[in-house]
């Protein structure tokens, strides 16, 4: 398979019919680490709202179940598109997921917010350290999930375009980011439990590396000095020069996806495992389309 074959298979397909295709043709195959990068740092975002920080802080999982808490986030998103989000797999991890937000008064705007941040992280990460940028079918394709996510979450209003969802994130950040107190503890443990997957005299880098790839805005909002423009220039050569590597590659085998590989669950996991202990003690009420 040549380098750009499945771009040109991408291009000729659509993204009303075929995004869900399209979606695991980048997260598996095309952009794999940039994908996952996109969506860590789109974790981020959230806690540059101080409504946000503040509910994630109060349950205490960052400090204390940061690792357990990231891997729950990916693997629920992959539960529901691996087999595609209408089939049982897909429904019933949209049940639990909705099960452990429903402890929780979370504003509709919030919700739709953090669903911007899974939708246009990936896209403008890709479109700035990727191999190749994304064509408008693989976009489009981003926004359809996040609509789709948005029906089995009974999330309201949610765009169907990417234009739409990246109008909606920007406006929000210029309206709710702020710095509080909050923001950085939560802020500090991710960094704390993203660094921990390095040997320990690196850890230090790895922080600061991801800071400089923050732009002043979420920055501040988080409690951070802006970086030096040495070391962000560093970090973005760094990761052009990567992509500049991964594009003299082969691309990835068809029976090579790239899957989750939750450091929580070294033996596997099920949906049950998925989530806080205390989620098992709610009742799961039926998907919007179900009622």
């Amino acid at each position: 398979m040549g380098r750009y074959s499945r771009l040109r298979a991408i291009r000729g397909m659509d993204p009303q019919r075929d995004y869900e295709r399209i979606h695991k043709l980048i997260s598996q195959y095309e952009f794999p680490w940039d994908y996952m990068q996109g969506i860590g740092l789109a974790f981020i975002r959230d806690y540059g709202v101080p409504r946000i920080s503040r509910l994630l802080d109060a349950t205490g999982e960052f400090e204390h179940a940061g690792q357990k808490r990231y891997d729950d986030t990916i693997l629920f998103a992959h539960e529901m598109a691996q087999d595609g989000f209408d089939s049982e797999r897909g429904r019933a991890a949209a049940r639990h997921l909705n099960r452990v937000h429903d402890r929780y008064n979370i504003r509709n705007e919030d919700f739709l917010y953090v669903l911007a941040t899974t939708v246009v992280g990936p896209a403008r990460w890709i479109d700035r350290f990727g191999w190749r940028g994304l064509c408008a079918n693989e976009t489009e394709s981003l926004a359809l999930v996040g609509h789709k996510m948005a029906q089995l979450m009974n999330i309201e209003d949610a765009p169907s375009t990417y234009a739409g969802f990246e109008r909606l994130l920007d406006a929000y950040e210029h309206r709710h980011f702020a710095y509080a107190p909050a923001n950085h503890r939560v802020a500090r443990a991710t960094f704390r439990t993203s660094a921990s997957w390095y040997p320990r005299p690196l850890r230090p880098l790895v922080t600061r590396f991801t800071l400089a790839l923050l732009d002043e805005p979420l920055l501040r909002a988080l409690g951070y000095p802006p970086q030096p423009c040495g070391v962000r220039r560093l970090a973005a050569g760094a990761l052009r020069l990567r992509a500049h590597v991964v594009r003299l590659l082969p691309a990835r085998p068809e029976r090579w996806p790239r899957l989750p590989k939750p450091r929580s669950y070294p033996f596997g996991y099920t949906l049950d495992d998925l989530g806080p202990g205390w989620t098992h003690t709610r009742p799961l009420r039926p998907l919007p389309d179900e009622s």
